[in-house]
C-alpha cells in the first residue's frame, strides 16, 4: 500500500508541475499577441500602399524574392495626416511555418517621403536617413518570399505613418520598432502579395 501511495502522490506532483507550466505559458502568450494587435490596430488606414510590381492580393513577381533578384518592389502612397513626422515599414508573412517571419522592417522614412525605389540598399542607413532593422533571415533590410514548397503565403508589407522619429539604431528587431511605435501611430496603410514555390 505503501508503494502505491508514493507513486500516486509522485504523479499527482507532476500533474500538478504541468499544470502550473500550462498556466504561465497560456498567460504569457495572450500578452505577447494582444501587445502586437494593439499597434497594428492603432491609428486609421488612410494610407493607400501600392505597387508597380504586383496588385493587392496578386502574385509577387518571382524577381522580389529569393528564386530572382531578391531586391525590393517599388512602392507608393498618399499623403499622410498633418503631424506624421516618419513612416515605418514592416513586411512580414504570417502563413510562414513558425509563425510570422518578418522580411522588412524599415524606419525613420522621412515624413516627405512618397515612394519606395525598386531594389533599396540592404544596408544599416539609407541615404534619406531611414535605418532598417534585421529581418528573419538575421541580415539587414529586405529579404524577400522565400516559403517552403507548397500552398501560397501572403506578404504584408504594412506602411505606418507616426508622430515622430523611433530613437532606435539600425539593426534592432521588428519587436522593438513595434513597442516604440505604440501610442505614436497616425495612419497606415497596408498592401498583401502572394507567392508560391
Amino acid at each position: 500500500m505503501k508503494v502505491i501511495h508514493l507513486r500516486g502522490r509522485r504523479s499527482i506532483c507532476q500533474l500538478a508541475v504541468l499544470l502550473t507550466l500550462f498556466c504561465v505559458v497560456s498567460l504569457l502568450l495572450p500578452a505577447c499577441e494582444a501587445g502586437e494587435t494593439i499597434v497594428l490596430e492603432e491609428g486609421e488606414a488612410t494610407l493607400s500602399l501600392s505597387s508597380l510590381a504586383f496588385h493587392d492580393g496578386q502574385n509577387i513577381p518571382a524577381k522580389y524574392s529569393c528564386e530572382g533578384e531578391n531586391v525590393s518592389p517599388p512602392l507608393t502612397w498618399n499623403e499622410p495626416p498633418a503631424g506624421t513626422q516618419s513612416f515605418v515599414l514592416i513586411v512580414d508573412d504570417p502563413d510562414a511555418p513558425i509563425g510570422v517571419f518578418t522580411h522588412w522592417v524599415l524606419f525613420n522614412i522621412p515624413s516627405g517621403s512618397r515612394e519606395l525605389p525598386e531594389a533599396v540598399p540592404t544596408q544599416g542607413e539609407l541615404p534619406s536617413g531611414a535605418l532598417q532593422g534585421k529581418n528573419g533571415f538575421k541580415r539587414l533590410g529586405y529579404g524577400g518570399p522565400c516559403p517552403p514548397r507548397g500552398g501560397p503565403h501572403r506578404y504584408r508589407f504594412i506602411l505606418y505613418a507616426l508622430d515622430k522619429r523611433l530613437d532606435l539604431t539600425a539593426g534592432v528587431s521588428r519587436q522593438q520598432v513595434l513597442g516604440a511605435m505604440q501610442g505614436h501611430i497616425l495612419a497606415r496603410g497596408q498592401l498583401t502579395g502572394t507567392y508560391q514555390r
